[in-house]
């Protein structure tokens, strides 16, 4: 599993293992998504892998297990493990999401990756719009005075716009839109990875900006206005991630 905001917060770095089994899955996992272990190729066998990542047969085969369950791998009876074609790999899984992060930019992935975010967060918050609670929108508004507060921390700034997110998913009703938050968080760490060496304060602003005007327009019940503030939002962020293409 991987935490919600964990991947915002390894923007200065790989975030650690918290276990040999974790380590396991997210070194194959990563190496299956950055090319190390291509598409269709046979991974070493279990007796290799023991030795390269130090664990016993047990955590292997439990890491392996795991990674098949996300679709990235299948055993086959004396052929071996081999690397599945990525028509398999379950992108909603917010594991295999985030090891995208350090993958070579994809211009069609990128583009992927906004289309469903758009597509399930409009209808997110039109749903926030007509069933939001009071308390919702004051855990809303509280994450969005942390964002204004986070001034110069991309990752503070980054933290709090994931929050209201999930604020509003949840305040949708529709339990399966929580589903969004993983493409919501890469999408968001890839904007603000192209922003690390750059001057932020525009951006910043017109996030700040965006986010204000789409919490009053579900507060106020307005579907038009939140989805014209959602769409800002979007636009923003799919700027930025773009430029990491080259």
């Amino acid at each position: 599993m991987i935490e919600a905001g964990s991947l915002i917060r390894s923007l200065s770095g790989r975030p650690a293992a918290r276990n040999f089994h974790t380590f396991v899955i997210n070194e194959i996992g990563l190496g299956i998504v950055t090319g190390k272990f291509p598409v269709g190729s046979i991974l070493a066998s279990d007796a290799v892998m023991m030795e390269t990542y130090g664990v016993s047969r047990t955590v292997l085969r439990e890491a392996l297990k795991t990674l098949e369950a996300k679709g990235l791998i299948e055993a086959r009876p004396k052929v071996g493990t081999r690397v599945s074609p990525t028509s398999r790999w379950n992108y909603f899984d917010p594991q295999v999401l985030s090891w995208h992060f350090y993958a070579k930019p994809d211009r069609r992935f990128y583009e992927s990756l906004f289309d469903i975010r758009r597509s399930l967060q409009v209808r997110a918050v039109h749903l926030a719009s007509e069933r939001r609670s009071a308390e919702h929108v004051r855990l809303m508004k509280y994450w969005l005075h942390q964002m204004d507060m986070s001034e110069g921390n991309l990752e503070a700034h980054g933290l709090a716009g994931l929050e209201i997110h999930r604020a509003i998913a949840e305040s949708s009703g529709n339990s399966l839109l929580r589903s969004v938050t993983g493409i919501v968080e890469l999408t968001l760490a890839l904007a603000l990875k192209s922003l690390a060496d750059t001057d932020s304060a525009s951006y910043r602003s017109a996030s700040i900006s965006a986010h204000d005007a789409l919490l009053h327009a579900i507060e106020t019940g307005s579907k038009e206005d939140a989805q014209r503030a959602l769409n800002i939002i979007l636009d923003l962020d799919e700027a930025q991630a773009s430029k990491l293409v080259p």
